[in-house]
């Protein structure tokens, strides 16, 4: 049966108990709107909150200047696909089987947060990058191809929770999303004419169905448009609402109208670009949070930011890792620590700041206890609510965090970071039994460049930190194999 009208024995089992954990329901009006914004590929330093000298991202920096400023947030995942399941289940990508991008769909077995949500009234929509299976059975996907694929990874927002959709598969240019243009993979100018430029080859869906009118310009626009359309339905209508709103930029390839690239005319044109795009995204940040308050629902509403991975390229790309190691594609810090916040003014009165680890697997148990909606106990989950950490009560993180990615594996606690990475390359991508390589032990506190490895003197520390690890992933084989059909 299709997920969409299918309930499976899991899912009805955690919807009554939703409906029981609260006993009388708190007032629809109490329950807070959730909204989870996140780029494709921002750096940890692509934002002005974070010591940027040369991209301006007013809006974003407002937005911090009210707001709960996570040091150290993490991705799931050094790209994008498994981070984006991580969002919406609570879980490592490892559990259910997306190990890398355009790999792997989301499996009928998890419980999405569109899906919990549903069972308190929520609204749900879904705008932007999904990322998480195929949109179409038959429609040609630009990076999965046509074939068997289509119909075996055929997992789209839609049967997943969310009831409004504007999605595409994967990524699109940031500017004309449907147009191919003349230039390089990482950005071109905006084309003259659109409409007859050759089609880039993902299209945006909107509620299962191709969608037509007029998609050009700046796709964050595009994205805003039709995600503030849908909040206000929803507020019109009293309900509470979740938006998930992934915006493309700035994955390659960036491309941004004269009037973002403007200011930055002096650098070479990739950096006016990508600096461009997300200008061009920081405004669109700017008009959600306007238009929240102009609804009068700001006050009540989480709203959520992070990048889904650290920047693509090598160091002489636009994008900025910050002081840290690594970039997109690594498990050192500069390819999932990510820049983040959380405004919610009802509980966060002023700003703040925090240098306790958190990740996006913790999204879903923090929405759910904010919802008074009870976890299922069958499903292992990677994350912890940050409720108490939002109350201003929690002092450290009481669980590590747990990574893997093509071969490599860390473990990540306050203080120590593990790195065991496999003796061979993993060319299938595909979760190893348990790390073999030689292993890495860095002091986050003392060195968060990740340069002066401790663990030939720290050897005691090693071993206890890599048989957790290994206990971790072992959980994660066994989740993943009650996924499988």
């Amino acid at each position: 049966m299709n997920k969409s009208v299918r309930i499976n024995v899991t899912a009805l089992a955690f919807i009554i108990l939703a409906g029981m954990s609260a006993g009388i329901d708190r007032a629809r009006a109490e329950l807070p709107n959730v909204i989870l914004c996140m780029t494709d590929d921002q750096g940890w330093g692509d934002v002005g909150f974070n010591g940027h000298k040369t991209l301006r991202t007013p809006h974003l920096d407002a937005m911090a200047a009210g707001s709960l400023k996570f040091n150290r947030f993490y991705a799931a995942a050094p790209v994008c696909s498994p981070t984006r399941g991580s969002c919406l289940t609570g879980r490592h990508p490892y559990r259910y089987g997306i190990f890398s991008a355009n790999v792997g769909h989301m499996p009928p077995r998890e419980i999405t947060l569109a899906e919990a949500l549903k069972t308190k009234g929520y609204a749900t929509g879904h705008f932007g990058k999904w990322h998480l299976g195929t949109l179409s059975k038959t429609d040609r996907s630009r990076n999965r191809g046509t074939g068997p694929n289509l119909v075996k990874h055929f997992s789209p927002p839609w049967t997943n929770g969310f009831d409004t959709c504007f999605s595409t598969e994967s990524k699109v240019p940031t500017w004309d999303p449907l147009a191919q243009g003349a230039g390089k993979r990482t950005w071109w100018d905006p084309v003259k004419d659109p409409g007859k430029a050759p089609v880039y080859g993902s299209p945006y869906y909107t509620n299962g169905r191709q969608s037509s009118g007029d998609l050009t310009g700046d796709d964050s626009r595009l994205i805003m448009d039709r995600a503030l359309s849908f909040i206000r339905t929803a507020t019109k209508a009293d309900k509470p609402f979740f938006a998930v709103i992934w915006f493309h930029a700035p994955h390659l390839p960036v491309v941004a109208g004269e009037k973002f690239t403007k200011p930055y005319q002096s650098l070479d044109k990739y950096k006016q670009h990508y600096y461009g795009c997300i200008a061009a995204l920081d405004a669109q940040i700017g008009r959600l949070r306007a238009e929240l308050r102009k609804l009068d629902v700001a006050e009540n509403t989480m709203l959520w930011y992070c990048s889904d991975n650290g920047p693509e390229g090598n160091r002489s790309a636009p994008g900025s890792a910050g002081k840290f190691r690594g970039r997109k594609r690594s498990l050192y810090e500069g390819g999932v620590r990510v820049p983040a916040l959380l405004e919610w003014p009802a509980k966060i009165t002023r700003a703040r700041t925090t240098d306790i680890p958190c990740v996006t697997s913790d999204y879903y148990p923090t929405v759910l206890e904010a919802v008074g909606i009870k976890l299922p106990k069958q499903l292992p989950l990677d994350g912890i609510s940050l409720m108490p950490l939002i109350r201003g009560e929690m002092k450290s993180r009481d669980r590590p965090i747990g990574f893997q990615s093509a071969g490599t594996a860390t473990w990540v606690e306050d203080r120590y970071k593990l790195v065991v990475s496999s003796s061979r390359r993993n060319r299938k991508k595909k979760p190893a039994k348990q790390p073999s390589g030689k292993a890495e032990l860095y002091d986050l506190f003392a060195d968060p460049g990740e340069t002066k490895n401790l663990a030939s003197a720290q050897p005691a520390i090693v071993e206890r930190m890599k048989a957790e690890l290994e206990a971790w992933q072992a959980s994660c084989r066994k989740s993943l194999a009650e996924n499988r059909p």
